[in-house]
């Protein structure tokens, strides 16, 4: 029974995208009010940018950067809004390819017909193409039927060698990025998951490796995983938070300002973080979502103090 469960909330996020195109805007659904009409996947193949991200903003770095984000389902769901904080926070210039159900192999060159991501977006292929200076890599640790790079390995039926495999993709990945960057070799940005109610073990195993890989490697550690956790329970899952001062200020994201907190996940989908929900059809988040902002602040705030 546990494990029919486990499947069955994993298949959300598949659900989520699945095999679909990355680039596919919310059809039929109106786009957050707090980011652009477009969509940030497709910002690679239009060289103009905005007249709002060309404006500096306070504080912003002298250099705008170039910022690359890559992921599952998670980072389907938090592309425009990161989007939207690195343009006005940064500047920065920002790509977007993330493919729903993924995971780490999937972007790895060399796997073929196994892989979820086509070549002409696997993570070296972009950074050959747009130079960036940052890579955000964010991934829950998928490994299922439908991430057939893994080679069937999952965590349920050997955690041992699914961390083993895990780490040695985050190797592989990393050494990849590097090679295609050259002399202009990008700043990885591990994005530390939030907790995860049925495998929590699992969750702070991926964590650590995020810190492993990026200490070895000079890279970054973003703690959004932090941001949508409860102080002093950073691996205990909650569906909702006290509202922080920004939510307060900003009512709409304090979704229950009667008793002073706000919705992190719906009812009944206890990984994601957009409230509305998940379809069969990739998509960013087509309403406001607080544990995303949340996220894409603390991401932005990482690569800000970077620079």
């Amino acid at each position: 029974m546990r494990r029919a469960w486990i499947v069955g909330v994993l298949l959300v996020g598949v659900l989520l995208g699945a095999c679909g195109d990355p680039s596919s805007g919310p059809e039929g659904a109106p786009p957050s009010p707090d980011v652009p009409a477009s969509s940030a996947t497709t910002e690679h193949r239009r060289p103009a940018a905005s007249a709002r991200a060309s404006a500096k903003a306070p504080g912003a770095p002298a250099k705008a950067p170039t910022v690359l984000y890559l992921g599952d389902s998670l980072a389907m769901e938090n592309q425009r809004v990161l989007g939207e904080e690195l343009r006005r926070d940064l500047r920065a210039r920002y790509t977007s390819a993330p493919y729903s159900g993924t995971t780490l192999c999937d972007y790895l060159e060399g796997t073929g017909e196994k892989s979820l991501v086509p070549d002409r977006d696997k993570a070296a292929a972009l950074v050959r193409s747009l130079h960036p200076d940052y890579v955000v890599l964010q991934f829950w640790g998928n490994a299922w039927d439908f991430t057939w790079c893994m080679d069937g390995i999952t965590h349920a039926d050997s955690p041992t060698v699914y961390f083993k495999r895990y780490a040695a993709d985050a190797r592989r990945l990393t050494e990849q990025i590097a090679k295609a960057g050259g002399d202009r070799r990008p700043r990885i940005v591990w994005v530390a998951q939030g907790p995860d109610p049925i495998t929590p073990d699992r969750v702070r195993g991926v964590n650590a490796l995020y810190e492993e890989r990026a200490a070895a490697s000079g890279d970054l550690v973003a703690d959004a995983g932090r941001t949508v956790s409860a102080v002093g329970a950073r691996y205990t899952w909650v569906q909702h938070l006290p509202c922080t001062d920004y939510e307060h200020d900003h009512p709409d994201y304090c979704t229950q300002p009667d008793r002073d907190r706000t919705a992190l996940h719906l009812d009944d989908d206890y990984l994601h973080f957009c409230l509305a929900p998940t379809t069969s059809t990739p998509k960013p988040c087509p309403v406001r979502s607080p544990g995303i902002l949340r996220i894409a602040r603390e991401i932005t705030r990482v690569i800000g103090e970077d620079l």
